[in-house]
C-alpha cells in the first residue's frame, strides 16, 4: 500500500512538470510570436535597437582607452548615461533631448559654481544657510516653470535636467574645492555622449520624425475620404424599400486617436535639420492645423454615423428619390476632394483637380437645402429625421473644405520656402560665377605682360 501511495505521487509529480513544462513552451512561443510582430510592425525598431547598441559601445572607448578616460576624469560615466537617455527613435526626438540635456547642464553648471562662489565669501556660518537659501529658491522656480504648457512641451527635459545639475554642483562644491574642474568634466562627457548619439542617430539609417508627421497627415486625409465614398454609396445609394444604415469602412476613427502622436511628431519635426523634400524652416506648425481640422470632420462623421446607425432611417421612396442623387454626390466630390489633397500633400505639389471636386460637390449642397426649404413634407416625421441627416451631412462638407484649404495654404507654404532657398543658391552661383569672370582677365593680361 506504501508502495502505491509512492507510485501516485510520483505520477502526480510528473503531470504536475509536464504541465509546468507545457505553460513554459507557451510561455516561449507566445514570447516569440509578440517579438517577431514588433520588428514586423515597423522593422526600424530592429535598426533602432542595434543604433542605441553602437552608440553605447562607442562610447565605452572612453573607459577602455587610457588617454580619453584621463583626459575626461572619472566623470566619463556620464558620456554612457547620456546616450542611454538623449538616444530616441526619430532624429528629432534625440536632437531635442541633446540639445535640451546639453543647454541644461552649461546654464546650471555656470549658476552652480556661481552659487558657491558668491556664497563661499560669507564665512563658515553663513555659506550653507546662504547656499540652502539660494538652493531652495532656484529649485522651486524651475520646478514651478514646468509647469508652463509650452515650456512642458519643449522643456520640461531640460528644466528637470537643470534642476539636478545645479543641484550636484552647489552642494559638490560645499565639500569639493575643485568645483570647476568637476562641472568641467561633467559638461565635457555629456558633451561627448549627446555628440555620439547625434551623430550616429542621423547618419546611421536615420528616421526623420518630419517625413513621419507628413505621411501620418496624409494617411488620415485619405481615410476621411475612404470613409466618405463608402458612407455615401452604402447609406444614400440603398435601392428602393432598403434600411439605411451606417455599415461602411470605420477608417475615419483612427483620425480621433491621432491627436498625441501628431503632437508629439510635429514638435519633434522643429529640431530637424533640412531632408529630403522638406526645406529649412518648413512650416511644420501647420501640420497641426490641419490635423486638429482632420479631427473635427471625424467627429462630424462620428455624429453622423450614430444617427444613422440609432435611427435607422427607412425613408419613403418619394423623399428618396428626391434627395438621393444629391446627397450621393457631395459624398463623392467631397471624398475626391480630400483624396486629391491627400496625394497632392505627399507630393508638396498644387492640388489640381481638389478645387473642381470642391465646386461640385458646393454646388450640389446648395441644391440641397434649396430642396429642404422647398419641400412640401413638413411635419412628416422621416421628412425631420431626413432634414436632420441631409445638414449633418452638409455641416460634414464645411469641414472638408477648411481642411482642402489649410492643405493648400500648407503647399503653398512650403513651396514659396524651397523657391526662396534655390533663388538663394541660385544668386549666390552667380554671384561666385561674376567674381570668377572678374577676376579672369586681369590674370590674361598679368600672363600677356609678362
Amino acid at each position: 500500500m506504501v508502495e502505491g501511495s509512492k507510485e501516485t505521487l510520483a505520477n502526480d509529480h510528473h503531470g504536475w512538470l509536464k504541465a509546468k513544462a507545457w505553460k513554459l513552451q507557451q510561455k516561449m512561443v507566445e514570447l516569440s510570436n509578440n517579438t517577431t510582430k514588433v520588428g514586423k510592425d515597423d522593422p526600424r525598431r530592429i535598426v533602432h535597437s542595434l543604433k542605441l547598441g553602437l552608440a553605447i559601445t562607442t562610447v565605452s572607448l572612453f573607459f577602455y582607452f587610457e588617454p580619453l578616460y584621463d583626459g575626461l576624469g572619472t566623470s566619463s560615466i556620464w558620456a554612457i548615461i547620456t546616450v542611454v537617455v538623449v538616444f530616441e527613435f526619430s532624429v528629432g526626438a534625440t536632437l531635442g533631448k541633446g540639445m535640451n540635456r546639453a543647454i541644461a547642464t552649461l546654464i546650471a553648471g555656470a549658476i552652480g559654481f556661481g552659487a558657491h562662489y558668491i556664497t563661499s565669501f560669507t564665512g563658515n556660518i553663513w555659506h550653507p544657510i546662504l547656499l540652502g537659501i539660494l538652493i531652495y529658491t532656484i529649485s522651486a522656480t524651475a520646478s514651478y516653470c514646468r509647469f508652463f504648457p509650452k515650456l512642458k512641451a519643449k522643456y520640461d527635459y531640460g528644466l528637470l535636467i537643470f534642476i539636478l545639475t545645479f543641484n550636484m554642483v552647489a552642494l559638490s562644491g560645499f565639500r569639493d574645492d575643485e568645483i570647476l574642474k568637476l562641472a568641467w568634466h561633467r559638461l565635457a562627457n555629456i558633451l561627448v555622449g549627446a555628440f555620439i548619439a547625434v551623430a550616429i542617430c542621423i547618419f546611421v539609417r536615420p528616421v526623420w520624425a518630419g517625413a513621419d508627421l507628413h505621411q501620418l497627415v496624409a494617411t488620415n486625409i485619405e481615410n476621411l475620404g475612404t470613409f466618405l465614398e463608402g458612407f455615401g454609396i452604402e447609406n444614400f445609394g440603398a435601392c428602393q424599400g432598403e434600411m439605411v444604415g451606417g455599415g461602411s469602412v470605420m477608417k475615419y476613427r483612427s483620425v480621433l486617436c491621432s491627436k498625441q502622436n501628431e503632437e508629439a511628431l510635429a514638435y519633434q519635426a522643429t529640431w530637424e535639420p533640412p531632408h529630403g523634400k522638406f526645406r529649412l524652416c518648413h512650416p511644420w506648425k501647420q501640420y497641426r492645423k490641419i490635423g486638429t481640422l482632420s479631427r473635427d470632420c471625424a467627429y462630424c462623421f462620428e455624429i453622423l454615423n450614430r444617427y444613422l446607425n440609432t435611427d435607422q432611417i427607412q425613408l419613403p421612396l418619394e423623399i428618396q428619390r428626391q434627395y438621393q442623387e444629391q446627397c450621393v454626390q457631395v459624398c463623392i466630390e467631397s471624398s475626391k476632394a480630400l483624396k486629391a489633397m491627400a496625394k497632392a500633400l505627399r507630393d508638396i505639389v498644387p492640388p489640381a483637380l481638389a478645387k473642381s471636386h470642391i465646386e461640385i460637390a458646393k454646388k450640389t449642397a446648395g441644391e440641397l437645402k434649396l430642396l429642404i426649404a422647398s419641400s412640401h413634407f413638413h411635419g412628416n416625421m422621416n421628412m425631420v429625421s431626413t432634414t436632420t441627416l441631409i445638414l449633418l451631412l452638409i455641416d460634414s462638407f464645411s469641414c472638408v473644405e477648411k481642411i482642402v484649404d489649410s492643405i493648400h495654404e500648407l503647399v503653398s507654404l512650403a513651396r514659396m520656402n524651397t523657391a526662396l532657398q534655390k533663388s538663394d543658391v541660385t544668386s549666390t552661383d552667380q554671384k561666385g560665377s561674376g567674381d570668377k569672370a572678374s577676376s579672369q582677365p586681369h590674370h590674361i593680361v598679368t600672363i600677356a605682360q609678362s
